[in-house]
């Protein structure tokens, strides 16, 4: 807390003395900037341990998703629009592969029949939400 205080005071000092408009709101856009970056930092410094680690590692389980749940990620991130609603789409389609395949590999690798089950069932609610989303078109504003 107190280094806190002491950054907003000293960007308050050096605001202040630059005129650069609401010395308050500058400290607080810095002090966030800097603590944004101490937090990125810190982050991928960790290993990405925690779930899903075993003392030899990543689990055999999660590593069958990894690459599934990376191309998710991916193509949430990438997809886009020019409204609300068309990025919605988007996202959610790219959402809805990532259950797809991680369906898949359910599907491929599972010996249990239950899980084989609901990665099938997975399969076909989502294809249809898919075609559904794809099939969305905006209404056109009035």
């Amino acid at each position: 807390m107190r280094a806190v205080v002491a950054v907003l005071l000293g960007s308050f000092a050096l605001t202040a003395c630059d005129g650069g408009g609401d010395p308050v709101q500058q400290a607080l856009r810095e002090t966030a900037a800097a603590n944004h970056s101490a937090v990125v930092r810190e982050t991928a410094s960790v290993p990405a341990a925690a779930p899903g680690m075993t003392r030899h590692g990543v689990s055999a389980g999660d590593r069958a998703f990894m690459a599934s749940e990376a191309a998710m990620h991916a193509g949430m991130a990438a997809a886009s629009g020019d409204t609300v609603d068309e990025a919605y789409v988007a996202k959610m389609i790219e959402h809805h592969r990532g259950a797809l395949a991680m369906a898949d590999v359910a599907l491929a690798r599972s010996q249990d029949a239950e899980i084989r089950r609901m990665a099938q069932a997975v399969r076909n609610r989502q294809t249809g939400e898919i075609a559904e989303m794809q099939a969305w078109k905006p209404t056109p504003a009035n």
